[in-house]
């Protein structure tokens, strides 16, 4: 009787070590993936930075205006006179 006491008792002492060490390791799991998270947020909250950098540079590009300002300026275009332009109908 009292070998099956102590039996029980080193079983139930490894079971509840196995279980500390089960939490133990869970937890230290969890840690590591909420780091990794928050490393994934910060990285996607420079990409939306730059995404919207990019979309206020190529708004800025794309003005009519502008298009027309380099076109005369670093292409050395003219507007052609108004009876020189030929209108195509789709």
């Amino acid at each position: 009787m009292a070998v099956s006491k102590k039996t029980l008792l080193a079983g139930l002492s490894l079971i509840l070590l196995m279980s500390a060490l089960a939490v133990i390791f869970s937890k230290y799991q969890s840690r590591r993936i909420f780091i990794e998270i928050q490393k994934m947020e910060r990285e996607l909250d420079r990409y939306e930075v730059e995404w919207g950098r990019l979309q206020l540079e190529l708004t800025m590009l794309t003005e009519e205006n502008r298009v027309e300002i380099e076109a005369r300026n670093r292409l050395k275009l003219i507007m052609p006179e108004r009876d020189k332009i030929i209108y195509i109908k789709p």
